[in-house]
């Protein structure tokens, strides 16, 4: 009996707020989106289009999201004042042990999202080796793969975990349009939908230039120019090194932390 109530404790928990209108039905690379990961399919960096692989279809760079478009989004379970997140290293990755506890610990210092091994837990997230970072967005049950590939740095794999944590991308917000302008006529073809505005719950938070969720520049420029230029010219847009106070403040909005 005991094991059954461990068990269902670690069920993802079905949530209907900030993330009641995303869909959980496309993957997202760092940066773009994929739906299956039966087969491993090119996901390049800054604006390769991947191929459909079996099962998966690619969106926004990073993101993988189930097939069911009326699948609902779902948090990570609390236990207690934590949020508590099983976890496994493929073998493949071993050389890459010290970047994904590093990232781990790095939201883990200021949230109160913690990671552990998995024993018995049924949903977990599942580090893989991969051609690039790939994330499901939040929750979504089961062995939930986040690929990692050789060229994705710490703030690459914070990036992604923050994903299956069930935040998206800064530049999708509605509001963009005081702080950014997409520059369409330089956005490679195939990748409009990497930019466009999703509908989502901003958690009452003020837009983050500086949020390591943030596109870069120059993601998925067909010519080397601009496809997002900030309004306020003395930001640098698309760090990948650390979490932002908007980040940090996000996750604890999200997941209701008690500070």
């Amino acid at each position: 009996m005991l094991l059954f109530l461990v068990l269902v404790g670690w069920v993802c928990q079905v949530w209907g707020g900030p993330l009641e209108k995303q869909k959980t039905s496309e993957i997202q690379q760092e940066d773009g989106y994929i739906n299956s990961l039966k087969t491993q399919s090119p996901l390049p960096i800054n604006g390769e289009i991947a191929d459909e692989v079996e099962n998966e279809a690619v969106q926004e760079g990073d993101i993988l999201l189930p097939k069911d478009r009326n699948a609902v989004s779902s948090l990570w379970p609390k236990v207690g004042v934590k949020v508590a997140v099983p976890y496994e290293i493929d073998s493949d990755l071993k050389d890459r042990i010290q970047d994904i506890t590093d990232a781990m610990a790095m939201i883990s210092d200021k949230t109160c999202i913690t990671f552990h091994r998995r024993t018995v837990e049924t949903d977990y997230i599942y580090f893989a080796h991969g051609l690039w970072c790939v994330s499901f967005i939040g929750c979504v049950g089961g062995e939930q793969r986040i690929l990692i590939g050789r060229a994705c740095s710490v703030g690459n794999i914070i990036h992604e975990i923050l994903h299956a944590l069930g935040l998206y991308h800064e530049h999708s917000r509605f509001d963009r349009e005081q702080y950014i302008s997409i520059m369409s006529e330089n956005i490679k073809p195939g990748r409009e939908k990497s930019f466009l505005v999703r509908d989502g719950n901003t958690l009452g938070l003020p837009y983050d230039l500086e949020s390591i969720l943030h596109y870069g520049s120059n993601y998925f420029s067909r010519n080397g120019e601009p496809t997002i230029v900030p309004k306020d010219r003395s930001v640098m847009i698309g760090q990948r090194t650390h979490l932002s106070v908007l980040d940090v403040q996000k996750i604890r909005k999200l997941y209701k932390c008690v500070r």
